[in-house]
């Protein structure tokens, strides 16, 4: 909480919280408010879009992985509508080549579950020039691979029949694989 005390939430103290796992959400939401952010949730993409366009709000957490899509489409949603709001993606299926994709459309930090509301708090009000602490552990061999291979489904636009092409892999091994959490 140290490191929250540097930086002040702006004028507008929206948070929107986008995740489908309720318990997670409901808890998050709660902490977020004693924090000073006023709070709107949602279980869904339609409904993260639906709040997006009506208010769109000055901090956003999204979880990528939701029951009904992508959250990178409410990011993409949330950069549109209001190109100065700070968006951290939570998820805990974390790799490189997707904190890449939602950087690069616009996220301000990316997150790795569990994280709990100082971690969210932390990125969200983090300054540009802050780099973050170096990872303790390096990737193991399993997990530069699993990395690699998001990377080329992004880059083929989440396309899974493509990106089997491209890696010369059967599309129900590469299935498969994608349907895995990613390897310590």
């Amino acid at each position: 909480m140290a490191d929250t005390a540097r930086h002040e939430i702006g004028p507008d103290p929206s948070l929107l919280l986008v995740d489908d796992d309720e318990p997670f959400l409901r808890r998050l939401a709660k902490a977020m408010e004693k924090r000073g952010f006023s709070v709107e949730t949602a279980g869904s993409v339609a409904a993260g879009r639906a709040i997006a366009t009506a208010r769109p709000p000055a901090y956003a957490v999204v979880d990528l992985r939701l029951e009904d899509g992508n959250g990178l489409d409410v990011v993409e949603m949330l950069r549109e509508k209001r190109p100065d709001s700070r968006i951290v993606v939570l998820t805990g299926y974390g790799a490189i080549a997707t904190a890449v994709a939602a950087v690069k459309i616009g996220a301000t930090d990316y997150l790795s579950k569990p994280a709990d509301a100082t971690d969210v708090t932390n990125a969200l009000l983090a300054g540009s020039d802050e780099l973050p602490p170096p990872p303790e552990n390096p990737m193991s061999a399993d997990r530069v691979r699993w990395e690699h291979i998001q990377r080329v489904y992004e880059l083929c636009d989440r396309n899974v029949s493509e990106t089997a092409r491209r890696l010369n892999m059967h599309r129900r091994t590469l299935q498969r694989i994608l349907a895995k959490r990613s390897p310590r």
